[in-house]
């Protein structure tokens, strides 16, 4: 299975189970949620490790790349995202997302001599229409843009850009290391950061689990399983495999297409004029990327 095959199914199954963290943040909190998913994430990765091929022997300086990754990306990277969609809506965010692949790209031709061709360079340009439909439809509705906002999300973009390299570099410097182990080491980053905020804001993670009532705690867990285990599992393997980052990133942000989908299920609503286009966007970039 290819890399790009793999960055979809991961769209789809963060998209999925991004319906249940939206619903569960607002009910408790960003990081109560966060919190919990990382932590699911966390137990699962280590348990397939152990039934599959076992830890293999790692470095200091390994490990503390993949820490990084995950303290800087999965967790303050998640936390400005959260903020950007609590002030100006995940729309308008996921339009400063339409320059991640750029980032990844320039970065990526800095640190490891990757170029990005031209049919990628276009196949980006239609995967940005996406998000700036999304956007403008967003936008119609209050007619302003939030300067507080946009500084998050733009905040939230380039730490999860910079997780990326960082991730990709860690894998270069040890091939023995299997996607479910760094994504494991990269869940601990992610809880130490979470462990960090509880001291400035405290979010009551034990007892708000357990007010929940036996059938939320299966949806919460199912949410965790789809949006952070399986999806971080599918992406990491694209990630180690692929021979082009800016790629992998410019399919990345389409995710925003598969999370409308689901929204419109989850809401039982008709897609909007606004979402049919943002699909004819997607199909043009889609060919691009394969071509």
């Amino acid at each position: 299975m290819n890399a790009i095959v793999l960055t979809l199914m991961a769209n789809v199954s963060f998209s999925l189970g991004s319906q249940f963290f939206t619903h569960y943040a607002r009910k408790f909190s960003s990081t109560w949620m966060n919190t919990f998913k990382a932590l699911v994430a966390a137990i699962g990765f280590s348990l397939t490790v152990l039934a599959t091929t076992g830890f293999h022997s790692i470095s200091i300086d390994n490990f503390a790349w993949f820490f990084l990754s995950g303290f800087i990306a999965l967790g303050f990277g998640d936390i400005l995202l959260l903020k950007a969609f609590e002030k100006i809506g995940p729309g308008r965010t996921m339009v400063l997302f339409g320059f991640h692949p750029v980032v990844v790209g320039l970065l990526a031709f800095v640190l490891f001599d990757q170029t990005v061709g031209v049919n990628k360079i276009i196949a980006i340009v239609f995967f940005i229409g996406c998000l700036t439909t999304f956007s403008y439809e967003t936008f119609k509705t209050s007619g302003k843009w939030d300067v507080s906002g946009l500084m998050f999300a733009f905040g939230g973009m380039f730490l999860d850009a910079s997780g990326i390299l960082i991730t990709r570099y860690a894998f270069e410097l040890n091939n023995a290391i299997t996607p479910f182990e760094g994504n494991f080491y990269r869940c601990l980053g992610a809880l130490f950061s979470y462990f960090l905020v509880s001291f400035i804001s405290p979010f009551h993670f034990r007892k708000r689990f357990m007010d929940l009532k036996l059938s939320s705690r299966f949806y919460v867990f199912l949410g965790a399983f789809f949006g952070t285990y399986l999806s971080l599992a599918l992406y990491l393997n694209a990630i180690k495999m692929t021979a082009n980052l800016a790629t992998i990133s410019a399919i990345s942000i389409t995710g925003v297409i598969f999370s409308s989908a689901f929204e419109c299920i989850w809401d039982k609503k008709y897609p909007s004029k606004y979402l049919l286009i943002a699909f004819g966007f997607f199909g043009f970039g889609m060919y691009f990327v394969f071509n």
